[in-house]
């Protein structure tokens, strides 16, 4: 958990494989939440569809160890790290989070094995947040569960999920209890 006194520092991760410039309904959400923020708190928000995020190889049991990332994974990594609060902005896409979200949660087991690196032991210090839509809640549920797990292994606090009625463009806009709880949500 972040310290008490320790200015927030926001990292809102989009991670909708939407086609760029169209604004669904999982970041619209997200980003009535940011918006309730006290003025000038730091947001950093970043779009992994449109990054280039390489295929997690996995070298736990061979090497036992990675590399410093370069390009936009260290840029993700840097963002991470200097986060106080990570906000994943995350439609449901099968029952789950979208592809480029578990690629950059793959890269996490990377990241705890960079030589020098205390990862696991920086994001105890941080808050991770969902906010997600869907059609109904029961279908957003696995991947809720599985957010608040990866926050559960990292010894992060979860600070819950935001979850609003998605489904056509614009649909979360009528899901009044939805809007009301973006208010309050990163203030938790």
């Amino acid at each position: 958990m972040a310290a008490m006194n320790a200015p927030s520092n926001f990292l809102f991760l989009a991670t909708s494989t939407r086609e760029p410039g169209v604004l669904g309904n999982t970041e619209w959400l997200a980003r009535q939440a940011a918006a309730a923020l006290p003025a000038g708190t730091p947001q950093a928000w970043h779009h992994l569809a449109r990054m280039q995020m390489p295929p997690f190889v996995d070298q736990r049991h061979t090497t036992g160890q990675y590399p410093m990332p370069e390009g936009d994974m260290k840029t993700l990594l840097d963002a991470t790290l200097a986060a106080t609060d990570i906000v994943f902005v995350a439609p449901v896409y099968w029952y789950s989070i979208p592809a480029p979200l578990k690629i950059y949660l793959d890269h996490w087991s990377a990241w705890m094995r960079v030589p020098g690196l205390p990862f696991k032991e920086e994001m105890a210090k941080k808050t991770l947040r969902l906010v997600t839509t869907s059609g109904d809640r029961a279908k957003a549920q696995p991947m809720i569960d599985s957010i608040r797990l990866c926050a559960q292994f990292m010894a992060m606090n979860y600070g819950g999920e935001l979850w609003g009625k998605g489904g056509p463009p614009d649909a979360v806009k009528a899901d009044t209890a939805a809007v009301a709880q973006a208010a309050s949500f990163l203030a938790a």
